[in-house]
């Protein structure tokens, strides 16, 4: 574990005319409300290493010497904004994994399935939930922590030969490049809408009001606790306690400190007395009555994307998000899809500096329409 300023430099010496660096991260949310990079991971050919950025030591210069190199991260984008919280970390030759291995049409995308795939080896994810804050790391988890880069040089190098030979690498560029480009936007929380958790929206109005309290009750005992929400009360307690006391029922809540009860008890009780004017107004969707030149248009696009999924053999969400859809049917010179998206469905590219819904890779997820 490199745990010193001159094993540091040392370090940024030692890897200084290595032309690809392969790099992961280990943060502590689920042990912590403030979360915080706990660990950083790097390999090269020839040894995998663990930084610890909780010994007070300065990581700029690591990253800083990382920026003129090819960094190959899997699933970079939260690795990206945990580690531009703190440092500046300028990486044009990043090569994503998880990326490439959507756009060439693999249907496992975690790291484990690649490793297995690529050289049948089985990781263990013993550690997946660890707590990466903790000091020293088991002997486990730094086994876990090193396997996480060990075979990123290697699976990166035989996914970009795939990428060229499908004539897939500008697809590639283009989702990097809006990945990163999403990952350096700061992201903020509105707290007058954080607290319609799942199940909230089945609830009466009064409950609302309720579980709005609670919620914000939750959140307060969390930041002071620094552990995540979920550790004081989990969602659908909130959501369940919340309807039963709007009704009259009593309540029975997980296990709480002496105190923390108390606080519960008190809350919940002013929550029961706010006024019904003073109740969440439930949210109204106006449903706008949709042209029929874009109903068309969607049409259109739908199954010339499902077709060029079927001969290219990849997931239709890949080639175009629903949403992303839907708003280039509305709007056609918009960027909701990538530039490489729009020429498969047979659009020019788009037109600059568009409101646009992002449609890089990482909606993969979005059901196909």
């Amino acid at each position: 574990m490199i745990a010193s300023e001159s094993a540091l430099a040392e370090l940024i010496g030692r890897i200084a005319h290595e032309p690809q660096i392969a790099l992961d991260t280990e943060a502590d949310s689920l042990h912590s409300y403030f979360e915080k990079l706990c660990l950083v991971q790097l390999s090269t050919p020839g040894e995998h290493l663990l930084i610890d950025p909780l010994c007070g030591i300065d990581l700029q210069p690591l990253f800083s010497a990382l920026g003129g190199k090819r960094v190959v991260f899997h699933g970079a984008d939260y690795d990206l904004r945990l580690i531009n919280r703190s440092f500046r970390f300028d990486a044009p030759d990043l090569f994503d994994t998880m990326i490439a291995s959507r756009l060439c049409g693999r249907k496992e995308l975690g790291l484990a399935a690649l490793v297995e795939h690529f050289f049948g080896v089985k990781l263990s994810k013993a550690s997946q939930k660890a707590n990466w804050a903790l000091r020293p790391l088991s002997a486990q988890m730094e086994e876990y922590a090193r396997n996480d880069t060990r075979y990123l040089l290697q699976i990166g190098a035989t996914l970009e030969a795939d990428l060229h030979t499908l004539g897939r690498w500008e697809w590639f560029v283009e989702s990097r490049d809006r990945m990163m480009a999403a990952a350096r936007e700061q992201r903020t929380r509105d707290d007058n809408k954080a607290w319609r958790i799942s199940g909230s929206a089945a609830l009466t109005p009064r409950a609302q009001s309720v579980l709005r309290i609670l919620w914000q009750w939750r959140d307060s005992e969390a930041r002071a606790w620094d552990r995540p929400a979920f550790h004081v009360m989990g969602n659908e307690d909130l959501v369940r306690i919340a309807q039963r006391a709007a009704d009259g029922h009593p309540v029975e809540t997980p296990r709480l400190t002496n105190r923390r009860r108390k606080s519960f008890e008190v809350v919940l009780a002013l929550a029961l007395g706010i006024p019904e004017s003073e109740w969440p107004k439930k949210e109204k969707t106006r449903r706008k009555k949709i042209p029929r030149d874009q109903i068309e248009r969607l049409d259109n696009f739908r199954a010339a994307r499902d077709k060029a999924a079927a001969d290219l053999q990849i997931d239709p969400a890949i080639l175009a998000p629903r949403q992303a859809l839907e708003a280039t049917a509305e709007n056609p010179s918009c960027d909701a899809l990538m530039n490489w998206q729009r020429a498969i469905l047979g659009l020019p590219p788009a037109a600059p500096e568009t409101a646009a819904v992002p449609s890089g890779t990482d909606d993969a997820a979005a059901d196909a329409a």
